[in-house]
């Protein structure tokens, strides 16, 4: 496919805007909080993606992905534990039977700066240790550059050496530096195989933010009214408490539907939004908030 044939509209940042302001007034209260909250809980990706990581804190935090819903009857299991390619073996024998599914990042993470083939070696190499996903990084400096043909090849070699394993390409929209380009970037990444669509590697400020995500699940709309294939979005960076969360369902439901409100075509990257999530939701149970300091750090 020559990706200079694919059209991306233009993007109406003021309209932008105006439709975000008015989703982050809606107010959801009650049972259905609660059911919300809940959700976002089976959407997460818990994740660590540090230079100090260490196999103690990979398990760690799979132990923290296997037990959070422990004191709430009810309560899912989160979508996925996120580490980096030399952390997979380590998650996936402490997740193996739980159906919680272990997510990589792979490509030169998060800088995306190295040679395709050192890039394709990666994800084999993260695969063959454990990953069912595989979350890559776009070539920004190409994309910015205009050579779409180049980020549109790399993706789709990095989806075929994923084989059964989900790919999820991160635009890394902090350094895209306009709706347009965000617009663009995603419609680019889906016509060459993405699984998913992921706002930031959450390295980079600004990471996710609502309006960014808002042209992303915009684009998600047409590309499905366009070919019928459903693809998801993971917001990531920056979603740490659960009123952001909750706006981002919203926004999620109101473009989309409910058909995308399943962590099989949303997540949310994350590593501290488990905590508030679990102290909001006793919040509503007892109508008491419960100190940070009974809940993990990690």
């Amino acid at each position: 496919m020559n990706p200079e044939k694919i059209e991306s509209p233009t993007i109406d940042q003021v309209g932008v805007e105006e439709r975000v302001a008015k989703l982050k007034s809606r107010s959801i209260k009650k049972d259905s909080k609660v059911h919300a909250l809940k959700m976002a809980m089976s959407m997460i990706d818990l994740t660590t993606l540090s230079g100090d990581d260490t196999p103690g804190k990979v398990r760690q935090l799979c132990y923290k992905a296997l037990h959070v819903h422990d004191a709430y009857p009810g309560l899912p299991t989160v979508a996925a534990v996120c580490v980096y390619p030399s952390m997979v073996k380590v998650a996936a024998r402490h997740l193996e039977g739980s159906g919680i599914q272990v997510a990589s990042v792979a490509t030169s993470f998060p800088s995306g700066q190295s040679n395709l083939s050192l890039k394709l070696e990666e994800t084999r190499y993260a695969v063959e240790e454990g990953a069912s996903e595989i979350d890559m990084v776009i070539s920004r400096g190409r994309f910015l550059a205009g050579d779409v043909q180049y980020v549109f090849d790399e993706i789709a070699t990095v989806k075929e050496a994923c084989g059964k394993a989900h790919l999820k390409v991160i635009l890394e929209t902090g350094e895209l530096s306009t709706l347009d380009n965000v617009r663009r970037a995603s419609d680019l990444a889906m016509h060459a195989g993405a699984d998913f669509i992921k706002t930031s590697t959450g390295k980079i400020a600004p990471a996710a933010t609502l309006p960014v995500t808002l042209v992303m699940l915009e684009a998600i709309r047409d590309y499905y009214y366009e070919t019928g294939v459903k693809i998801g979005m993971k917001p990531a960076g920056g979603i740490r408490d659960s009123k952001t969360a909750l706006q981002y369902l919203v926004t999620l439901r109101e473009t989309l539907g409910n058909d995308w409100l399943s962590p099989d075509l949303f997540r949310f990257g994350a590593s501290s939004l488990a905590n508030d999530l679990l102290m909001q939701l006793e919040k509503q149970r007892t109508g008491r908030y419960q100190s940070a300091d009974y809940f993990s750090l990690d």
